[in-house]
């Protein structure tokens, strides 16, 4: 069932609910949608209720003027966890959806969360001022201000389609079929140059190592081998948590930035484990 709601400052919120039982929710990464995932919300739809919101501005949500902010993003989520009195999710963030996640936690707090995903998302994904050199590797940080203020503007200006094309390729693994790569650069180029932009900056630039303290629920980790995010962060944030699992995929098994749809089969055993449910396919089996 597709449903949309009205958030507190004017955005309209497309999101995804279908099943029943205990809630899973789903957040997706920068530019991208929760048609991402289309194969989690199939196979967990059977024994879970999903919900899978497309943020502002990106998928089925009609463009916003205002908003494109991680903290913003996560008021929204508290907005449809209120709406749909949710008293208890688990909540899987990948990339972006992560630090929207981490952020909902920063400001609302555990109290409604059983578990946690974090799929393929750096501590910090520019490096700080003031960070050592090994700081900025634990971290994840790809680059520094300046570098990240020059994609920034390229993102906005009249080259973004291109930009955003280069990024897609250097997130994918290099097997990944022609179609499946159009689909995701489609729904990639979905969302407003300018307003991307902007997200894609103030996304960048927060240092997220000192919210982990908070997460005191299970937490599985997930990186990918071969994904342009550093394994060492991966493992880093593993050893901020107080119950948190690490699984690292293989390049076979999608193990770039989008496992979930380059090797869904894979990904939803690794989910439906850290679960402690079958999926769907494995119960009717």
């Amino acid at each position: 069932m597709h449903k949309s709601m009205l958030t507190s400052d004017g955005a309209t919120i497309r999101y995804v609910d279908e099943g029943a039982g205990e809630v899973l929710i789903l957040l997706h990464g920068w530019a991208q949608s929760a048609a991402m995932f289309r194969h989690q919300i199939a196979e967990f739809a059977g024994i879970r209720r999903v919900i899978a919101p497309d943020f502002r501005g990106h998928g089925t949500s009609p463009d916003c003027a205002h908003g494109h902010r991680i903290y913003r993003f996560a008021a929204d989520l508290a907005e449809l966890i209120e709406r749909e009195d949710i008293r208890r999710a688990t909540v899987l963030g990948w990339s972006m959806g992560a630090s929207v996640l981490w952020a909902y936690v920063d400001l609302f707090g555990s109290g409604r969360i059983d578990r946690c995903v974090f799929v393929d998302e750096p501590a910090s994904v520019m490096r700080q001022a003031g960070m050592t050199d090994d700081e900025a590797a634990d971290a994840g940080a790809l680059f520094d201000a300046a570098t990240m203020i020059g994609i920034a503007s390229q993102l906005a200006g009249p080259d973004s389609a291109a930009a955003r094309e280069a990024f897609l390729d250097g997130m994918i693994t290099p097997g990944i079929p022609s179609e499946l790569r159009r689909f995701l650069l489609d729904e990639n180029l979905r969302p407003e140059a300018r307003t991307i932009a902007a997200l894609f900056a103030d996304h960048c630039s927060i240092d997220w190592r000192d919210v982990f303290a908070r997460f005191d629920m299970p937490v599985l980790v997930i990186g990918g081998r071969v994904s342009h995010v550093d394994i060492r962060s991966q493992i880093w944030i593993r050893d901020r948590l107080p119950e948190a699992e690490l699984v690292i995929l293989d390049e076979a098994d999608g193990g770039a930035h989008f496992p979930f749809i380059e090797a869904p089969e894979v990904f939803n055993a690794v989910l439906a484990g850290f679960l402690g449910t079958p999926t769907a396919a494995a119960g009717a089996a």
